[in-house]
């Protein structure tokens, strides 16, 4: 019999708790030791996904826990990614590949169906890599949904992995959760749970001495580590959640000359994907990001992103119906315009849509590109390199909607020169863009380029002091948070924990 590495199961009390960074922090440590080291999330509900170098999808967060133990991305790692497409449906994509669209009911019963491809390939991992980090999804604890779980702590029992659960005490009640949830799960569940760990904590960890005494008596499990508060993280959250922590307010409305920093307002569509694009202008120490949901917090920024959607048509009519289609209309050629994938879609004139809606046959768009955008079948993902304002550009597409010219005498045109031809569009005037691809900014002289761009079209002067590298800075947020956890965590225990799932 193949001879299985170990491996060890990260559950959390609910949604962004922590678990992705903690596993991108184990992932990281464990690769400083010099293990090859893997994670694994075997279903993840994202809008924010990312492109292996085969061309398959999985979701962003496995993507950068990959990056974080120094290893290439693979669809093993995510063979079940769930992108909502409304409030009730989601399109599948398994082992990297659109599945099938299911409402939550067809998709509860297609889950056994499932389940073998899922343990196949954790154990496929398990054969290849030292040891496989899993991620659960949510709650292991929606007693609901315990049935056909293949996602939490069915996974660590099959595969004889011990799992830890971490809980949120910035939210607070972070006791009754770690104790409602062993509580409320059933023995066979609850037995793989072998210790807590509490995250984002901020303040003197031994004024949780007692409570940790008294959760250890009532469960029989130890707390493993108090995780302090660490800012400024953000690794490639999968969760809109996540958004909460990145809204400012907005600018006065006095106009953009001679006003710094840059001033970058990010829509906040309903059903954003992959707002991890705008992650690469944070670090920039020049330029404020903040997203925005209400013409009154637009103001007049210096550059506006309409970034990706899993429902184009319908956050199109939400940006109408709130004012906002208008208040990016209103503004005068001194701000820039930025359009990625759904949001470049929205910027064209028309979108014929029978795959994505279902409903938006011929539907009218923001009319600032001179382009039309159909709907396929069909998805396109792939890694593109190529070239855009003089500098280099990476990045990805995921998409069904094919944009182009709307007419075959147009002012619109092409802006970047990648390995698949001519992409993007850009006005007449230069100040609106649009583009397919996912990820340009995370070149650091493109993006510094783009942004000098917008500052010289919106009269202010940009010229940073210090030049940052978004690779050095992701690389630099893995060790730190690899950091606190070799600081503030039992690591024997979790190495322990790890080695007991051999076999």
């Amino acid at each position: 019999m193949t001879q299985l590495c170990g491996g060890l199961m990260v559950c959390g009390t609910g949604s962004d708790s922590g678990k992705s960074t903690l596993v991108a922090g184990l992932c990281r440590l464990l690769a400083r030791r010099g293990l090859r080291v893997a994670p694994f999330k075997a279903q993840n509900m994202s809008l924010n996904s990312a492109i292996t170098a085969s061309g398959h999808e999985i979701g962003r967060a496995q993507a950068a826990q990959a990056a974080a133990g120094g290893v290439p991305a693979e669809a093993a790692m995510n063979p079940i990614l769930l992108k909502p497409t409304d409030d009730r449906t989601s399109q599948v994509i398994v082992d990297g590949r659109v599945w099938r669209t299911l409402d939550a009911r067809s998709y509860q019963d297609a889950k056994e169906e499932l389940w073998p491809l899922v343990m196949a390939r954790l154990e496929d991992l398990r054969s290849r890599f030292d040891a496989v980090i899993c991620e659960g999804a949510g709650s292991p604890a929606e007693i609901n949904l315990l049935e056909h779980d293949i996602t939490n702590l069915r996974i660590a029992r099959e595969a004889n992995f011990a799992s830890i659960l971490v809980g949120d005490i910035d939210r607070g009640g972070v006791f009754a959760s770690l104790y409602g949830t062993v509580s409320i799960l059933p023995e066979h569940l609850a037995k793989t749970i072998a210790g807590f760990v509490i995250n984002k904590f901020r303040g003197d960890p031994s004024i949780l001495a007692e409570g940790l005494a008294e959760l250890e008596r009532l469960t029989g499990r130890r707390t493993l580590g108090v995780i302090p508060w660490i800012g400024g993280i953000d690794i490639d959250a999968e969760d809109s959640l996540a958004l909460r922590s990145r809204t400012e307010g907005a600018r006065p409305t006095g106009g953009n000359s001679g006003m710094a920093p840059l001033d970058v307002a990010v829509i906040s569509l309903p059903r954003i994907s992959n707002f991890t694009d705008i992650e690469a202008l944070r670090i920039e120490p020049a330029v404020r990001v903040r997203f925005v949901e209400s013409p009154g917090a637009l103001g007049v920024p210096h550059l506006v992103i309409l970034p990706g959607s899993k429902a184009t048509v319908a956050d199109l009519e939400w940006l109408r119906a709130i004012g906002l289609a208008e208040a990016i209309a209103a503004l005068d050629a001194t701000t820039t315009v930025l359009g990625i994938c759904g949001g470049y879609q929205m910027l064209g004139l028309r979108i014929v849509d029978e795959v994505e809606s279902r409903g938006g046959a011929d539907v009218e768009g923001l009319g600032l590109l001179e382009v039309a955008t159909t709907f396929e079948a069909s998805k396109v993902t792939r890694l593109v390199t190529g070239h855009a304002l003089g500098r280099r550009v990476t990045g990805y597409e995921i998409h069904h909607g094919h944009s182009g010219p709307a007419t075959t005498i147009s002012a619109t045109r092409a802006w970047i020169d990648t390995d698949y031809g001519p992409e993007g569009a850009r006005n007449s005037t230069g100040a609106v863009f649009g583009t397919a691809v996912h990820g340009l900014f995370e070149e650091d002289e493109f993006r510094r380029a783009f942004l000098a761009d917008v500052a010289v079209r919106a009269g202010t002067a940009w010229d940073p002091d210090q030049k940052v590298s978004f690779s050095s800075a992701r690389e630099a947020r893995f060790d730190t948070v690899a950091d606190a956890i070799e600081a503030n965590v039992d690591i024997s225990a979790i190495m322990d924990l790890i080695d007991g799932a051999r076999r």
